[in-house]
This record gives structure tokens, C-alpha cells and sequence, in this order.
């Protein structure tokens, strides 16, 4: 009987499955979105029971579609947004309350006052991070600060954190009937929380943050069998964890020192493999672990993280309702020969890598009568390229190794206007490959070498293959200039919060 390895991505703005053959050939996948829930500004939430839900139903879909049972898996992992937080009860499965996106700016308070002995930096050396909205570890402070009854709860063991893997894992192994409560090193390096050398949580900061460690998941590598699944996976190997950014970069095949990929969903996440090498960035850019193997030393990034670049289409979509549906914009920008002069810095929740401020807001830089949709739309898309320019350089500063290419991956890849867009303002070749779905394939590719489905990275690398690449067309100089009239943009955003 022919075995499949599944996985189970669950994004920001939906959860699928997708089931690959041994050639890393898609068999099937299912898809559903979920709710974004905006209370007030600055706050996005989801429902931890309504991806769960969607969860289960994705991967009985994605199985009927194929006409497979469980039986025909030889494992599945798990790749999930980052750092989006959920608190549980143990004892009921149920949570506390919705789980706060990564996205989400409620705990800048919380920041600023553990920035006030030693600044932004002061747990960068142990976690590659800097105090931002952004992590795990401010938010569940926030949860606990908010509700006395949970933190009771919580000191006496009876609350679990996860990030969305944790959650689903453990009610994919049985939830309250002894579900696993664990997490692998990807992860656990978004929360603030971790020590990159240890790879243990630190008890220090966890002390200064306020956090009981008994809520915490157990740390576990990226590749390696933890156990086994209830339905609709029964009895299936869970074999890989791997935040999303890393599943990419490993679904890219980033295997050497040197590497990068750069993906394009709701945010937009270039990754650097630095190999066995902790590089501590001194240009605005996060240290985290790329992955780990079973018992192999873990490989460690540097990531330039960017909150929005397909959310802003979305915006355009379901806030000024330019386009019904997103693959339109290609077409809308299409429509007018370049920008009209027009920037869109969208700094809704702040801006992150390299700045790091969250006191910026969005703009629109440039505006005139002459301006139209089509100008709003084409300047959209370049708000994307020209943020990973800024990461891009921030990279080549941090590692001394100036990139040759660009691997990308990520629902925006599809759109040529912005891939060319891309190439010329990077002024580099940029490379999609055949399967552009690299998070799930990343996962998949972790879980397989788990059980032995495929014998090693060598082997993953002949199943890499480039679909289509982009050259500059713009010259050196406007590329310049249009970069230059950018920086001017984002400087209007910065300080908007007082």
C-alpha cells in the first residue's frame, strides 16, 4: 500500500491540510478561513474552537478527497503562525478566552515598562529578540494581568499556553484525556521566552515576566516522532512541529549557511540560514532557530519580519472595497503605468524589522488628483517589495555574505507584477519554485525524515525545483530613487503614537 505524509498548516487568516506523495507531488488539500476579530484598534483576536474545528474538517476533507484514511499516512506535522497565543484550561479543553494574534498591539504597555531597566535589547543576548508586541511572552503576561482568577488557576497548573501547534496537538493526542502538551524550538524561540543555547525557557526572564513555568509547553525538537494522533488522524504518527517561516525555509530546501528564502503571506518573512552559528543582529533584525532534526545540533536564522504585506490586499478588499477578491489587484495595477508617486507605508500595527516602532501608523504618501485605484493598488504591492529591501539589506549587513538571490514562496508569488516589482528594486534575480505551498511541503519534509519516509536532507533536496525566476528590468538608478522616495514615506509614519 502506497503511504502519503500529510500536513497541517495553520495560518492567520485560514488552517489547511495538504497530503503529499513521495515525489513531494500534491495528492490533496482542503482549505477553510476562519474569523479575524478586531475588538479595537490595535487588537486581533481568533477563536482557538473555531480553528480547531476547522481544523478536523480540513483533514477529513483533504483525506475524502483523495479517497485515503488514516491508514495511509506514514505521518503528518504540524506548521502554524507564530507567536498568536492561547490559554487553556487543562482540565476542560476549553479556553480562557480568544487567542491574541501576533498582529496585535495590546501589550505595548507591558513592553515599554520591561524597557525601562536596560532598554529593548535587555533579553536580546539570551533570546535573539528585542521587547516587542510581537512575542508570546508579553501576551500571556497580559492574560494573567487581566484576570487574577487565571493566574490562580495558572500557578496551581491547571492552565496550559501554547502557541496555535501546542493547541492543536493537543487535542489532536486527546485533549484532556492525556494530550500532549508540547512545542518544538521554532516556536519556542517567537515566545521571548526561550534561551537560544539552551534551548530551555529561562528562568530568569520568565521570573521577571511573571509567568509560572508549569503552564508552559515541554520544548521538544522539530523532527521527531512525539506520539501518536486520536481521529481524524487516528493512530497517525505526529512527526514535525515547525513555526511557519522555518517550515518555508526548510520547504525551500535552505539547508546551507547562506540560504534564504523570503515568504509572502499576511506578513512577509525573509529568513537567513546561519548554519550552527548564533548571529546576533546589530541592524534591527530577529535571532531565532531555524529547526532541528531529531538529535542534530539546531540551525539557527536571522529573520526580517514584516506585519503586512498580503493583509494590505486584504484591506484593500474588505475595507475600501476596491477589488471583490484578492487575485484581482494584479489586474488593477496593471491598469496605470507605474505609481503615480504614490507610497503606502502600512504600518497598522506598527512597523517591525528593521525599525522595530510601534508608535508608526499607516500612510499614504503623494497624493493628488491624478491619483486613482489602479495607483493605490500598484502601490500596495511595492509597499511589499520595498520592506523587503529594507530586510535585505539589513541581512547583508548582519552576515557579511551579500545574497546572490531571492527564493520565494507564499500566496503573493503568484502575482508576476510584484515578483518583477521585486527583482527590480533588490536588483536581483528572484526565484519561485514548482510548489510554491513551501510552509506545508516544509513540515511534511520534517515529518517524513522522522519515520523514515525519505532517508535525508540530500534526498529532499532532488524534489526542489525552480518553476519560473525573475530578472531587473529597472536600472540602478531608478531603482535608487524609487527606494530613496520610500524611506522619505516611512519617516512620515514613524511617531504617530504619543
Amino acid at each position: 500500500m502506497d503511504k502519503f505524509i500529510a500536513a497541517i498548516d495553520q495560518g492567520t487568516t485560514s488552517s489547511r491540510c495538504i497530503i503529499f506523495d513521495h515525489q513531494s507531488k500534491i495528492i490533496s488539500q482542503a482549505q477553510l478561513e476562519h474569523k479575524q476579530i478586531y475588538p479595537q484598534p490595535g487588537w486581533v483576536e481568533h477563536d482557538p474552537e473555531e480553528i480547531w474545528k476547522n481544523t478536523q474538517a480540513v483533514i477529513q476533507i483533504a483525506l475524502e478527497k483523495a479517497s485515503l484514511t488514516s491508514d495511509n499516512l506514514a505521518a503528518f506535522g504540524i506548521t502554524n503562525q507564530r507567536e498568536t497565543t492561547v490559554l487553556w484550561n487543562r482540565k476542560t479543553g476549553r479556553p480562557c478566552l480568544n487567542a491574541i494574534v501576533w498582529q496585535d498591539t495590546r501589550t505595548d504597555g507591558i513592553c515599554r515598562d520591561l524597557a525601562i531597566t536596560d532598554g529593548n535589547d535587555r533579553f536580546r543576548e539570551k533570546t535573539g529578540l528585542p521587547l516587542a508586541t510581537y512575542f508570546s511572552g508579553p501576551k500571556i503576561r497580559w492574560m494573567l494581568d487581566n484576570n487574577p482568577s487565571w493566574r490562580k488557576l495558572a500557578e496551581a497548573g491547571d492552565l496550559c499556553f501554547g502557541t496555535i501547534d501546542s493547541w492543536i496537538i493537543w487535542n489532536l493526542t486527546g485533549g484532556i484525556n492525556h494530550g500532549l502538551h508540547i512545542t518544538d524550538v521554532s516556536n519556542a524561540s517567537r515566545t521571548l521566552l526561550m534561551n537560544l543555547q539552551t534551548l530551555e525557557w529561562d528562568t530568569d526572564i520568565l521570573q521577571i515576566m511573571d509567568i509560572p513555568e508549569q503552564i508552559l509547553p515541554e520544548i521538544r525538537p522539530s523532527s521527531q516522532t512525539y506520539g501518536k494522533s486520536v481521529a481524524p488522524f487516528a493512530g497517525v504518527p505526529v512527526a514535525s512541529i515547525l513555526g511557519d517561516q522555518q517550515a518555508a525555509l526548510f520547504g525551500q530546501t535552505c539547508f546551507q549557511p547562506g540560504e534564504a528564502k523570503n515568504t509572502y503571506g499576511t506578513g512577509c518573512f525573509m529568513l537567513l540560514n546561519t548554519g550552527e552559528k548564533i548571529i546576533q543582529s546589530k541592524q534591527g533584525l530577529l535571532t531565532t532557530v531555524g529547526y532541528k532534526i531529531g538529535e542534530n545540533k539546531p540551525i539557527y536564522c536571522l529573520e526580517g519580519s514584516i506585519a503586512i504585506a498580503g493583509a494590505l490586499i486584504q484591506w484593500l478588499r474588505d475595507n475600501l472595497k476596491i477589488i471583490q477578491k484578492s487575485d484581482e489587484v494584479e489586474a488593477l495595477a496593471r491598469t496605470v503605468e507605474d505609481n503615480g508617486d504614490v507610497y503606502f507605508v502600512p504600518a497598522f500595527s506598527g512597523l517591525f524589522a528593521p525599525h522595530w516602532r510601534s508608535d508608526a501608523r499607516g500612510v499614504i504618501c503623494g497624493m493628488t488628483r491624478f491619483v486613482n485605484n489602479g495607483h493605490i493598488a500598484r502601490a500596495s504591492l511595492e509597499a511589499t517589495a520595498f520592506q523587503t529591501r529594507e530586510v535585505l539589506e539589513a541581512m547583508n549587513k548582519d552576515s557579511g555574505v551579500p545574497l546572490t538571490h531571492l527564493k520565494v514562496d507564499g500566496g503573493m508569488v503568484k502575482n508576476n507584477l510584484l515578483m518583477q516589482f521585486q527583482s527590480d528594486i533588490l536588483q536581483l534575480p528572484v526565484i519561485r519554485p514548482k510548489i510554491s505551498e513551501t510552509t506545508a511541503l516544509g513540515a511534511a519534509f520534517a515529518a517524513g525524515l522522522a519515520v523514515g519516509f525519505w532517508k535525508n536532507e540530500e534526498e529532499l533536496l532532488q524534489y526542489w525545483q525552480e518553476d519560473y525566476s525573475w530578472s531587473p528590468s529597472l536600472g540602478r538608478d531608478e531603482s535608487e530613487r524609487l527606494f530613496r522616495k520610500w524611506k522619505k514615506a516611512v519617516d512620515k509614519s514613524l511617531g504617530w503614537i504619543e
